[in-house]
């Protein structure tokens, strides 16, 4: 990392996962592990849904040095909508229900551990995804509207579960939120057809998911293609209506054989359109956040971001 980097902001969500009790002792010991490292360390708690953003927003204006995110994929994806743009580097210290793009940089989860990676990594510039209306003035430039996104997107059963999950459930249980709300829209879910415009072409689905990272969520890999040092999406999407065949796709996904399974295709590009094919209201997620329903437009902004990548995991 940067010599010159000697200050941090390090944002944290009080209230995120399941070990608050133990949190912020880590986050302590994480703080002098970045002292001893040369880099003060200031603590910004958040106070409600959205504040991560702001504070982000605020680092920039400051120019602080780096802007630490300690948190799941919520926190982060408020504080990178918060540094979209910038050339304020972001480090992580994973924690919360998940973190995925921790997972995509093998940053291991424990913070004063994830800490100790900061000041031996590297500065790496890298693309965002944003969703936005169909309607947008697609330039090359990090646009002001939108929700950005640095690991996945997607609209279909995926959208309604994170649509469905409330924040009580989920701060009292974890995972296990998704879990359950995921078996109630199996049961409930009509699979609403989406017509996806991508690539010169155009194909009607149940579900897309567009990845940033090969990791999804939980255990699972979908998009094992993407890569966050390339500026360009991986998409996969599913044309099948049956609940057997989702069914069936669960055990082909573990095995990584979901590609072999009738109805799904895979592509790269840096722009997806989706709308409802039909009446039904179809909603969409971004980094596990809800962010509405279709129609939405997913593009590519290059050179949106510099997050610190650490040089291996310890």
């Amino acid at each position: 990392m940067p010599g010159e980097i000697k200050d941090a902001l390090l944002i944290y969500n009080p209230a995120s996962g399941r070990r608050r009790h133990r949190r912020f002792a880590e986050i302590e010991q994480a703080v002098r592990v970045l002292h001893d490292a040369g880099i003060r360390t200031e603590l910004a708690p958040t106070t409600s849904r959205g504040a991560a953003n702001g504070i982000a927003m605020q680092a920039v204006e400051q120019r602080r040095g780096m802007v630490i995110a300690c948190g799941g994929d919520g926190t982060v994806n408020e504080v990178v909508n918060g540094l979209a743009g910038s050339h304020l580097p972001l480090a992580l210290l994973p924690a919360g229900t998940a973190n995925i793009l921790a997972k995509e940089l093998r940053i291991p989860w424990d913070i004063p551990r994830a800490a100790r990676l900061i000041a031996g990594g590297t500065v790496r510039r890298i693309a965002l995804g944003v969703a936005l209306s169909p309607e947008g003035k697609h330039t090359q430039e990090v646009p002001r509207g939108g929700r950005f996104f640095v690991s996945v997107a997607g609209a279909g059963p995926d959208g309604a579960i994170v649509n469905g999950v409330g924040d009580t459930l989920k701060k009292r249980t974890g995972q296990l939120a998704y879990w359950a709300e995921g078996f109630r829209q199996l049961v409930r879910y009509s699979f609403p057809e989406i017509r996806v415009r991508s690539a010169g072409e155009e194909r009607v689905a149940s579900i897309i998911v567009i990845g940033r990272t090969a990791h999804y969520g939980g255990p699972f890999k979908i998009t094992t293609g993407a890569s966050l040092f390339e500026d360009s999406f991986e998409m996969l999407t599913n044309s099948t209506r049956s609940r057997l065949r989702y069914v069936s796709c669960l055990p082909a996904l573990l095995m990584g054989k979901l590609r072999t399974m009738k109805g799904i295709a895979a592509w790269k590009a840096t722009e997806v359109i989706c709308e409802p094919a039909g009446s039904t209201p179809v909603f969409a997620q971004a980094d596990g956040e809800a962010i509405g329903a279709l129609p939405l437009a997913f593009r590519i902004c290059p050179d949106a971001l510099s997050i610190i990548t650490p040089a291996a995991p310890l």
